[in-house]
Formats: structure tokens, C-alpha cells, sequence
């Protein structure tokens, strides 16, 4: 993945991302608010020796103090310094707890020991870091005091010692913790939530096995893709193109879905075609319908069949009757001129009729075969709306009794597996692909949706305003 593709993931999951950057601030305010503020109290040391006045003494003396003073930081953390100290200030903790809260540090080249206390209370800080330094002090003297051996052969303390650690700057009452630092915390929060945003966005999309571009899918079914049609909000309420929605992309999408169709099949053309998908809510029932509408504004007598008579969807896409229909043609009830409805444009429609107990039969016999052959005789293209091909077996059984079958796929919402069970499924069964229609794709910015910004869309003919103020109310919903 290139720094153009994975930028792309960001964006197309920026939902995730936010949400991960939220998350690490209310963090970051979590411990901000929680933790308890810590302080810390300094004071620094000066370690002398008492040598001579001449030059020689003194360079060694300087050397002699900064060889040791490495030493001697190593010792404020020990018992000699921290029991004594506890016990004379009377501090809530151990000698133990009070050295881990001690930290001595020896600037190189110096004879300079920096001791720094911390503590939950400013006031104890600091007497606790000026009562360590005396105490420090002491042991270390104590610890350089020479022993001298007398001619008894008993040993006796000298009174001298030849280093001396004066404090050169007392702790004062600090002001400002040192813990939790706010703006650090949330700098940090926001850059692992930032982080985790990422993480997670690169890693749902590694694991989202759904086709997200209409290239994906041409090199998935090794089918043409012959029309991407994008996602329109207003689809639900108004799923067919007509009105003031046939100057819509969506519109212009079908109608290139139309041409497509035209000219890709030339030496062949097919007179009946069916259209399906993997499985519901993929858009095939739009898809027929809208395609259907194309053609018929095209000049082309089209006639659109409902054949998915286990949840049709056409006549209530187009506000039609739903109770007669394709069932009563195949049961001898009924011819299809009998039944046949008006839609707009001029298109003929044929409901799927009332609910039968064994469609995939039905769909699947000779008769629908019949009926599809008389339709094809009365109309130039013959358009129909068949079930998903993966939860029911009726398609299966009707897709060799049509010319070709046009498999719709939802951008992001279907996954390979599925498009590559459904193309098996139609290839098993010597069924004719066309190509895919990837549809309800994220809208491409400018293009043919921003073609009218060029101008004013010309006004229709009176004609058409009356044919279209003849439209039924548009009720219908995606298939």
C-alpha cells in the first residue's frame, strides 16, 4: 500500500479515526483530572577538602573532590540518610518509600551534588530535601573521617575530617507540580489516539474483504463493468429517474448503463435481459426499474417483468397494482396483455402477481420460458427484475431462459466471496453475464454530476412537463 492509497484509507475511515482522537483526549483529561499533582523541592551541595594553600595541594584537593563526589551521590538513598530523616520530621512513610523518592545527580567536572526530593505536599518537599541534605552531609563526613592507631594499638577517632559538604542553595516551597503535566498529557493522548485511529483504519480496511471500486470488481468477475451508479440520498423516497431526477448523476448513470448495453453486445444483442445480485438490499430492483425507464425514454418498447416473487418490489417502486401480475400468467389465469400495466415513458410493466408457494418452479419451467419469448416477440428489450442469486435458487433456474443477466453489486457492501459465488452460480448453469453494475459507489467529485454548472439545463418541452405530471407518486424502495 503506497502513501496515496493508504491516505485514502484514512480518509474513507476518518469516522474511526476521529472517534481514536477523542478517545486519547478524554484520556488524556482523565489523567489530568485523577492523577495527584506531585512536587518537587532542590537543593544542592558543595563538597570541599581541607588542604594547603599552595597550588599543588589545592589541584589535588579539586581532584580528589570531583574523583569522590560520584560516590557520594550514591549514598543519599541509603538507610544511614533516609531512617534518620523519617524519624525526625516525622514523615507518613518508610525509610524505604522516602528513597525512591529521593534523586541525587553529580554534574560532570563539578564538585556539586543536586539532590531533589518529590512529595504529594509542597511544604514537606522542601523540609524534606533540606533535612536530607544535612543528614547526607553528616554521613558523608562521618564515612571520610580518617581512623588513627596510637601506640596502645587501640584506634581512635580523628576529629578532622578532610571533606566537608556545605549546602549552597536550600530548598524552597515549589509552586508548580511536576506532575501531571496537562498540556503534555494531552499532546501525548492526541497523538496515540491519532495513532490508534490509523491502526485501526489500516487494519479494518485489511480485513474488509468488500469490493470498493468498480476497477476491483472488473478484475474480481473478469466481467465488464458497464456503469457505476452513484449513491443518492433521495433514492429511498424517489428510487425511479423521472422529473426533476433525470437531470440527476444517478439519472445519467443509467442512461450511460443504456448505451453500455447498446453497443457492448453488438454482433448479439440481447432482447432479454435479467438482472440480479448476490443478495438483498444490493440495489438489482432500482437497477431494472431504472434501466427499464432509460430505455423506454430512449424510444425503445420496453416492457420491465418482476420475476422476484418472493419479495417484489417493482409495482410498488412504480405505485402499480401488485395482486395480478406474472403469477396468473404462469398459471394460466391470466394472458401478460391482461395484466400488463402503464408506467412512465411509455413502459409496460408486469407486476409478480399474487405470492405463489413453489417459485423456483415456476420460474424455472417451460412456461416462464414461454411467456418470456411472447413478451420478446411484443417488445424490443424485455427487462427482468429476478431474486439474489445466493439465498434462493429461483434465478439460478431462470437465468438460461434470458438473453444475458446483469449482476449489481453494492460498493462496500458486498464482499469478494459473495461476487465470486454469484458469478459460479450463473457460470454453472451456462447463464450469460453481460457485465456488473457497481452501484450505490461514493459520488466522484466534479465530473458528469457537476456537468450542469456549465449552464442552465434547457427547459422541457410542454409535452413533457404533462407526461410527467402524469407520473405516479414515487413510493417505491431498492430491491
Amino acid at each position: 500500500m503506497d502513501l496515496r492509497a493508504f491516505l485514502t484509507v484514512v480518509v474513507r475511515r476518518w469516522p474511526a479515526c476521529a472517534a481514536c482522537l477523542l478517545l486519547g483526549a478524554l484520556a488524556a483529561w482523565g489523567v489530568n483530572t485523577l492523577s495527584t499533582p506531585v512536587y518537587e523541592a532542590r537543593t544542592q551541595l558543595f563538597v570541599a577538602t581541607h588542604t594547603g594553600s599552595d597550588t599543588m595541594q589545592l589541584n589535588q584537593g579539586q581532584s580528589f573532590s570531583q574523583a569522590r563526589v560520584l560516590s557520594y551521590a550514591n549514598i543519599v538513598n541509603t538507610r544511614q540518610v533516609t531512617a534518620p530523616v523519617v524519624k525526625e520530621l516525622r514523615l507518613p512513610t518508610t525509610p524505604e518509600e522516602l528513597a525512591g523518592r529521593i534523586r541525587a545527580e553529580a554534574p560532570v567536572n563539578t564538585v556539586l551534588i543536586d539532590i531533589t526530593v518529590s512529595d504529594t505536599d509542597p511544604r514537606r518537599a522542601a523540609r524534606t530535601a533540606n533535612a536530607v541534605a544535612v543528614r547526607f552531609g553528616r554521613v558523608v563526613e562521618r564515612l571520610e573521617t580518617p581512623r588513627a592507631v596510637v601506640a596502645t594499638g587501640r584506634e581512635t577517632a580523628a576529629p578532622i575530617s578532610p571533606v566537608t559538604l556545605g549546602v549552597t542553595q536550600e530548598a524552597a516551597v515549589p509552586t508548580v507540580p511536576v506532575s501531571p503535566r496537562p498540556l503534555l498529557n494531552l499532546l501525548v493522548g492526541l497523538l496515540g489516539g491519532l495513532l490508534l485511529g490509523v491502526a485501526l483504519a489500516a487494519l479494518r480496511e485489511t480485513l474488509d474483504t468488500t469490493v470498493k471500486t468498480a476497477d476491483a470488481l472488473g478484475e474480481l468477475t473478469a466481467l465488464p463493468p458497464l456503469a457505476t451508479i452513484p449513491f443518492d440520498s433521495e433514492a429511498p423516497d424517489h428510487p425511479v429517474t423521472v422529473g426533476e431526477a433525470s437531470h440527476s448523476p444517478r439519472a445519467e448513470a443509467f442512461r450511460r448503463l443504456r448505451t453500455n448495453l447498446q453497443f457492448a453486445q453488438v454482433g448479439d444483442r440481447p432482447r432479454i435481459i435479467s438482472v440480479t445480485s448476490s443478495l438483498p438490499g444490493e440495489g438489482k430492483t432500482n437497477t431494472a426499474a431504472n434501466l427499464a425507464v432509460s430505455l423506454a425514454r430512449a424510444g425503445i418498447s420496453t416492457c420491465l417483468v418482476d420475476a422476484d416473487l418472493r419479495k417484489p418490489c417493482v409495482a410498488r417502486t412504480f405505485g402499480l397494482v401488485q395482486d395480478a401480475g406474472l403469477t396468473n400468467v404462469l398459471i394460466g389465469q391470466a394472458t401478460a396483455e391482461d395484466v400488463m400495466q402503464q408506467a412512465p415513458a411509455g413502459l409496460a410493466v408486469l407486476a409478480g402477481g399474487p405470492m405463489p408457494p413453489n417459485p423456483t418452479e415456476l420460474l424455472s419451467s417451460a412456461r416462464m420460458g414461454e411467456v418470456l419469448r411472447e413478451l420478446a416477440a411484443a417488445y424490443e428489450i424485455v427487462v427482468v427484475d429476478t431474486a439474489p442469486l445466493l439465498p434462493v435458487a429461483d434465478t439460478v433456474g431462470l437465468a438460461p431462459l434470458t438473453d444475458g443477466t446483469l449482476l449489481v453489486v453494492r460498493a462496500g457492501k458486498t464482499s469478494r466471496e459473495q461476487v465470486r459465488a454469484a458469478v459460479d452460480a450463473l457460470r454453472n448453469v451456462g447463464a450469460r453475464t453481460l457485465g456488473t453494475v457497481f452501484s450505490m459507489a461514493e459520488a466522484a467529485k466534479g465530473g458528469y454530476g457537476s456537468y450542469g454548472t456549465y449552464g442552465e439545463l434547457p427547459a422541457p418541452r410542454p409535452e413533457a412537463r404533462r407526461e410527467d405530471a402524469q407520473d405516479p407518486q414515487d413510493t417505491g424502495a431498492r430491491g
